[in-house]
């Protein structure tokens, strides 16, 4: 067995779009780096994109699928939540999720922006290429900002806004930092190199002192096994700091398990312990204005290019991939829920039609980066039908009321998509199925050599990747509603909610 072999699973999730964390230690280790000025142009497009995405966006699609009474509130816990969650990730979070720490979380070596300048840099996934590291923390900072603000359609209407604040700021904490943490974090495709050329990034990827070590072992190497040898021990050293799921071969292209498992599952907590909207199922709760919701579907949709292609942090054809592959899976989405609809309950109705284009775009997004146009394809319908599933008959059947379908499009939508990769992802297909496989970084060409597929293996990495995304959100979710309770509280009175949260908890109104 080669030293490559021995390192494929720890190596497997070394390519793409899992590795949109590839943030290296210093600038000024990297002596053959460059800033490139074309994937910054596009990473600052892109987290533009992605802010609009969120604000205006999704507060004008969740703004509109609520009764008129409580678009304000909808609107203003979006804002807020925003708001709040970019000043936090600079001051701490960016550290937490970014830096090396322990396989689940990171340090606060870069708390308050500690190193960060102008002349600072973050890897793309080509060797020696960067973009400045203000522009891959703000594009994150987009992330980090909008996957807490998902949360809050499942509540929508009931939760008392000071509870609001509490609760986002503990599970953004805990929560979402350790998920960006174990999936996305890795220590970049320059440090799988082990040369005295490169003797600056060898220092910089596992310090001074094992550099040193391992440079001499590598030169009194008496032959190829014993080389090889040495080779595996310096790529072990350089994963041991990778992030837990990221070693287990998780394959999350732009935020599966990190934004929309974890939300979704979040959104599914906070529905069933607040309880049920007071007269749901006997009063009027449809939209108050569908077109709002269409405005904002279109939001959404235009900001997710910069969501998902951004996450290839170069402008290059995969980039190019990633969004053809959006577009595919948004709109087979579209289709097949209007389609369920249509054989289901006779009609196909706008609501469900901008429903299903969600649940693609949230489907394709683990996968967008690793399949090919066809398998978008597949991925997107079938996502349209399941999330259908869930939101008509899973919905009913357990009785909660997530008030706009959080669970049932992120949470289901996320699960399904995260698993999915792992199938379509096989580079042994053909045509538009092709998959694009796993880059070996230990590779001497990186440009040609992938490793090896296995479903069984790529199967388990994805299952490990939602089975902890379920656990962990589900039970920093709960503790957080409990400390909300017994500190804040957590559901406005009765009055309050019949009046409308917009008058009793903002003293505005949306309509004169």
């Amino acid at each position: 067995m080669s030293w490559t072999d021995s390192l494929k699973r720890p190596a497997l999730a070394l390519a793409g779009g899992t590795v949109l964390t590839a943030l290296l230690p210093a600038a000024n280790a990297f002596a053959a780096a460059s800033i490139n000025k074309g994937d910054t142009a596009w990473m600052v497009v892109a987290t533009a994109l992605v802010v609009f995405m969120t604000v205006p966006g999704l507060a004008l699609f969740y703004g509109g699928l609520v009764r008129s009474k409580n678009v304000l509130s909808v609107l203003m816990q979006v804002f807020i939540v925003f708001s709040l969650m970019a000043i936090l990730w600079v001051l701490y979070g960016y550290s937490l999720a970014f830096t090396n720490g322990s396989a689940f979380i990171g340090s606060f070596d870069k708390a308050f922006l500690n190193g960060v300048t102008i002349s600072s840099m973050a890897a793309t996934f080509s060797k020696e290429t960067y973009i400045p590291e203000f522009a891959y923390l703000a594009f994150q900072l987009t992330f980090a900002a909008i996957t807490p603000a998902l949360i809050v359609g499942a509540y929508a209407e009931r939760m008392k806004f000071s509870a609001v604040l509490l609760f986002m700021v503990i599970w953004f904490t805990f929560s979402y930092l350790p998920m960006a943490h174990m999936v996305w974090w890795w220590a970049g495709p320059d440090c799988f190199t082990l040369s005295p050329e490169a003797i600056d990034t060898v220092k910089a990827c596992v310090g001074e002192a094992a550099a040193t070590n391992f440079l001499a072992r590598l030169a009194a190497a008496a032959d190829d096994a014993a080389k090889a040898t040495v080779l595996a021990d310096y790529a072990s050293a350089v994963n041991a700091a990778n992030g837990f799921l990221f070693n287990k071969g998780a394959l999350d292209f732009a935020g599966g398990s990190v934004v929309h498992i974890n939300a979704g599952v979040a959104g599914l907590v906070c529905a069933i312990v607040l309880g049920k909207r007071i007269g749901l199922g006997k009063e009027a709760m449809a939209p108050h204005n569908l077109t709002v919701v269409g405005i904002g579907t279109g939001m959404l949709l235009i900001g997710w290019f910069g969501f998902n292609a951004g996450s290839n942090l170069e402008a290059n054809g995969l980039t190019a991939l990633v969004l053809l592959n959006t577009i595919l899976g948004a709109a087979a989405a579209s289709l097949a829920w209007s389609a369920g609809e249509w054989l289901t309950r006779g009609h196909a109705s706008f609501l469900g039609a901008a429903s299903g284009m969600v649940a693609g775009l949230v489907a394709i997004t683990p996968a967008c980066g690793w399949v090919g146009p066809m398998s978008a394809i597949v991925i997107g319908a079938l996502s349209g039908i399941v999330c259908l599933s869930a939101v008509i008959w899973l919905k009913a059947k357990l009785g909660y009321d997530d008030a706009l379908d959080v669970f049932g499009v992120h949470g289901i939508g996320g699960i399904l998509g995260a698993l999915l990769t792992g199938i379509f992802v096989n580079p042994n297909w053909s045509g538009g199925w092709q998959g694009m496989g796993v880059t070996d970084y230990l590779a001497t060409d990186t440009s040609t050599k992938l490793l090896d597929y296995a479903l069984s293996a790529q199967m388990t990495a994805q299952i490990y990747s939602v089975v902890v995304a379920v656990l962990l959100s589900a039970m920093v979710s709960f503790v957080a509603l409990m400390i909300c309770k017994f500190t804040v509280g957590l559901r406005v009175d009765e009055q309050d909610e019949r009046q409308g949260l917009d008058i009793t908890s903002h003293n505005e109104r949306a309509y004169n």
